[in-house]
């Protein structure tokens, strides 16, 4: 039934890119990969063929208000004969400016509020232009999605209302409310906010909560702040902090779980055109588990006009163990059309808390890619190889070919 939905819905699709308009103007991306890998479920080497397709049509209209929006995929995996599997992420049409005061949008969506996130099968209504202040309203059918396509039921469903501030040049304020159901029971009810505020040209503060109605918890607070001196000095401090909660339908909501949070401090200042550096400090805590330390820094060097050079190290102490490790990437653009670029990543780790030995461990990763564009297309080549102690060598690698129009 999914997949006959599915294709039903692609070819009313492709039916309105036939329709005559007023002379509608289609653009998007076609996307065509090519991934080939050793899967961890079975060992085996796969080879997937993925087709991505994005697309816009406006000015559908004479007054150029309306239009339809597109996006999805189809992968078969060719070594192995796996079934096609394909994917609609939204398609839906918008109707903005409805008498200057609606914008409408009906169909597959993807919807973000500040109290949570979904692809839903429905319908967005925002009021604008009523005063300081508008609104929205989201409802309609909850898509999820699981490893072969969509694991969805009757009954499940969602529901959102958000209240924003509308006019203010330097302050953002959201205030929602999104509540799911699983097979009609309530699933999710939470709470969010998100604030955003420019303090005399130099400073931004920033933040978000999610209240969780049914767990009577925060399950997610952040605060933080950006100062820029000047342009080319930034200091950035955050305060995260998060509380798993689970749906309430879900067996893994009766698990005790542990608080998160993290203190970070980061700087980053651009010497000139050919060098910047940047630093950070990040303290973590995870309840009854332990703590740790993180400290990262590195630079962007150009030590020619066409070549970047991206050095990062990372030192870590504390819970679940100890960590030295680094980055080195290369970029270089020999010409306007072609983009090469290699790079490495080396941790060496102990573990702790785990019932073997995991001392004095080392992982890598080396990859090489290069990407040619010529006008509106593009081709891309990525290999990676990964070392560590499950694999001695594990080589995947993507060829994609993009194509906008």
């Amino acid at each position: 039934m999914r997949m006959i939905g599915l294709r039903c819905t692609f070819a009313m699709f492709f039916l309105l890119l036939a329709c005559p308009g007023w002379g509608a103007e289609v653009s998007g991306r076609s996307s065509t990969q090519a991934l080939w890998y050793t899967s961890y479920y079975n060992d085996h080497r796969q080879l997937d063929l993925a087709q991505y397709l994005r697309l816009g049509i406006n000015k559908i209209d004479q007054s150029g208000k309306f239009a339809i929006y597109g996006y999805g995929r189809g992968t078969q995996e060719l070594i192995n004969g796996d079934e096609l599997n394909g994917r609609l992420y939204y398609l839906y049409g918008e109707y903005r400016d409805l008498y200057d005061k609606l914008d409408i949008r009906i169909g597959r969506q993807f919807v973000n509020l500040s109290a949570d996130t979904a692809i839903i099968d429905g319908a967005e209504v925002v009021l604008k232009n009523v005063g300081p202040v508008g609104f929205s309203v989201i409802g309609g059918r909850d898509v999820v999605f699981g490893i072969d396509g969509e694991i969805g039921h009757e009954g499940d469903y969602a529901l959102g209302v958000a209240a924003f501030l509308a006019g203010f040049r330097k302050t953002d304020l959201d205030v929602s409310w999104f509540r799911k159901w699983d097979q009609g029971d309530v699933s999710r009810d939470i709470i969010g906010a998100t604030f955003k505020q420019y303090l005399l040209d130099r400073v931004k503060a920033y933040g978000n909560a999610r209240y969780d109605i049914t767990s009577e918890v925060f399950n997610e607070l952040l605060g933080g702040m950006k100062y820029f001196p000047n342009e080319k000095l930034v200091f950035t401090g955050e305060y995260y902090e998060s509380y798993p909660t689970f749906d309430a339908t879900s067996i893994f909501s009766v698990f005790a779980v542990n608080k998160y949070w993290e203190a970070v401090f980061r700087t980053s200042y651009t010497l000139n055109d050919m060098m910047e550096l940047h630093a950070g400090y990040n303290r973590q805590e995870y309840g009854d588990d332990g703590e740790a330390d993180v400290v990262e820094a590195g630079f962007n060097v150009r030590p020619i006009d066409p070549v970047l050079v991206t050095v990062t190290y990372d030192h870590r102490n504390g819970y679940p163990g100890k960590l030295d490790g680094g980055i080195l990437e290369v970029m270089w653009d020999p010409t306007r059309q072609l983009q090469l670029a290699a790079g490495m990543n080396v941790d060496a780790y102990t573990r702790e808390g785990f019932h073997d030995n995991r001392e004095g461990r080392i992982s890598q990763k080396y990859w090489l890619g290069a990407r040619y564009r010529i006008e509106n297309m593009s081709l891309s080549v990525r290999v990676d190889d990964d070392i560590n102690e499950e694999r001695s060598s594990y080589v995947k690698g993507r060829v994609v070919f993009n194509y906008d129009f």
